[in-house]
């Protein structure tokens, strides 16, 4: 597939596609909550656009363990935040939510794409991005947000994990969803350990091979830091390095913290693949 539908536009996936990570929580694992503050928002919305953002992702409650969030406070969260975004940048929204009530609000507001790290745990989400023509993507994870799973156990991880995936896609077509509006996602960190995080980085191209566009969702997470001994402000160049790896494999979308990095490393190996010889050309030439 060389385009993603989106809710009133589309994405050329011909180039690798770099997701900001844009968080309104007030304990997010990286950022403590820095741009929970609306200003420091939306400031920090036109510097992840600035810096090359093709997709913004919009979160109002953390993935991990932590203080609850009612469906209410998460609305106040991401409601605004979309609205404001959706007015003063042209750039495609996605919202990190796993209730299908926030996809529909944020979906009106003027998001494009539903970000769902639950698998569809809520049933009803599929079918509202579909009544909205809007794109979603389906993560793969072990039990569900916001519940620690520290000793997960597979029977074949690659396999469980493309297989789960793909049932996920089958659904939201099913509901009516567009198949050129399916992103997939291993869901690192969520349900596995390091050794699985990585093993999964390794087999990108076992879910590139479906033929749905692979969203990499590695930046600053546990695993890099517990492979290489990093602290979590350590893990900005492991982190593009993940990105850099899964692109060679095929992956092309890109949630990230460092937007402008991570837009500088996968332009040039972009730049690498799509132009043959392009090595050549700039070697230096040999006298005869």
């Amino acid at each position: 597939m060389h385009e993603l539908r989106l809710k009133g536009r589309s994405i050329d996936l011909a180039k690798p596609i770099v997701m900001g990570i844009l968080n309104r929580t007030t304990d997010s694992f990286y950022d403590k909550g820095a741009y929970f503050d609306f200003d420091r928002f939306l400031e920090k919305a036109d510097e992840l656009v600035a810096a090359g953002a093709d997709i913004l992702d919009i979160g109002g409650v953390k993935a991990g363990p932590g203080d609850e969030v009612t469906l209410s406070a998460e609305l106040d969260r991401v409601v605004p935040a979309v609205e404001a975004v959706a007015t003063r940048l042209d750039v495609a929204i996605s919202v990190d939510t796993w209730r299908s009530e926030v996809l529909d609000a944020v979906l009106a507001a003027g998001a494009h794409l539903g970000n769902d790290i639950s698998g569809f745990g809520d049933l009803h989400y599929t079918k509202v991005a579909a009544r909205h023509g809007a794109a979603v993507v389906a993560t793969h994870i072990r039990l569900q947000p916001r519940v620690p799973d520290p000793n997960p156990v597979y029977d074949d991880l690659v396999a469980d994990v493309r297989d789960f995936l793909l049932q996920r896609v089958d659904r939201a077509i099913e509901d009516g969803v567009d198949p050129r509006s399916v992103v997939i996602d291993a869901g690192f960190d969520l349900g596995k350990t390091t050794a699985q995080s990585l093993l999964l980085l390794n087999s990108t191209k076992n879910l590139v091979d479906t033929g749905y566009p692979v969203l990499i969702s590695a930046s600053n997470k546990g695993f890099i830091g517990e492979t290489l001994g990093l602290d979590i402000t350590e893990r900005r160049l492991a982190s593009i390095a993940a990105a850099s790896f899964a692109m060679m494999q095929g992956a092309v979308i890109f949630r990230v913290h460092d937007v402008l990095g991570t837009v500088k490393a996968l332009d040039t190996i972009a730049a690498l693949r799509d132009n043959d010889g392009v090595v050549d050309r700039f070697a230096p030439t040999q006298e005869t």
